[in-house]
């Protein structure tokens, strides 16, 4: 265990011990749903920040998909979660006229390791059955890993409640099943090229 001091500098509540656990979600986004998140001149990504206190990180690069990564306490990425998924639903259920078309669904796409994706299906699908019918979200875990990875794409789509109450199960899972051996994550943008090119960069 860390000394408490090391902890972020916030006080030893006894809830806080709780939820001392990090957490790392990666999401793969499409870059009109990055625009949404980032906002004009970051400003939508900005708070986010400050008022879920995760940390989040898009992957650079020109490509069509980026990875945007999420940090935090357990609590901390759920309310980053919910904020991206309630700000999605605005941005992307208006239509061209700027009259909301209904409650559209929101997907959120999560990368995770395969080698947790089992325990996330359960034995004959019955876990993923169970997230479905308590949550009311479509869940789909991808058959295929992502190019030049071990890890998946899960994909999770329905109102932003539903996807938070889904989100959060998926993270029970993840946290009581960590990954085996060593996971080598999805990168949209990595091409030979830019494999050569850092390396490069790190001898010069």
């Amino acid at each position: 265990m860390a000394s408490p001091d090391g902890v972020s500098g916030v006080g030893g509540s006894p809830e806080e011990t709780e939820l001392s656990i990090t957490l790392t979600l990666r999401m793969l986004m499409h870059g009109k749903e990055i625009g949404s998140i980032i906002g004009k001149k970051g400003e939508t990504v900005k708070r986010i920040r400050e008022q879920s206190s995760a940390r989040i990180t898009i992957s650079e690069g020109s490509c069509p998909e980026r990875i945007t990564t999420i940090t935090g306490s357990t609590d901390a990425v759920f309310r980053a979660v919910s904020m991206i998924a309630f700000k999605l639903e605005e941005d992307l259920g208006v239509g061209s006229d700027g009259v909301t078309a209904g409650r559209a669904p929101v997907t959120l796409r999560l990368v995770i390791p395969a080698s947790q994706c089992g325990s996330l299906i359960g034995k004959a699908g019955s876990k993923i059955r169970e997230i479905r019918e308590s949550t009311g979200a479509q869940v789909q875990v991808a058959g295929d890993l992502l190019p030049n990875s071990t890890e998946r794409a899960v994909t999770v789509s329905g109102v932003p409640d539903t996807i938070i109450q889904c989100v959060r199960q998926i993270c029970a899972v993840i946290l009581e099943s960590p990954p085996k051996g060593a996971t080598i994550p999805y990168n949209p943008g990595l091409s030979l090229g830019t494999i050569l090119l850092s390396a490069n960069q790190v001898r010069g």
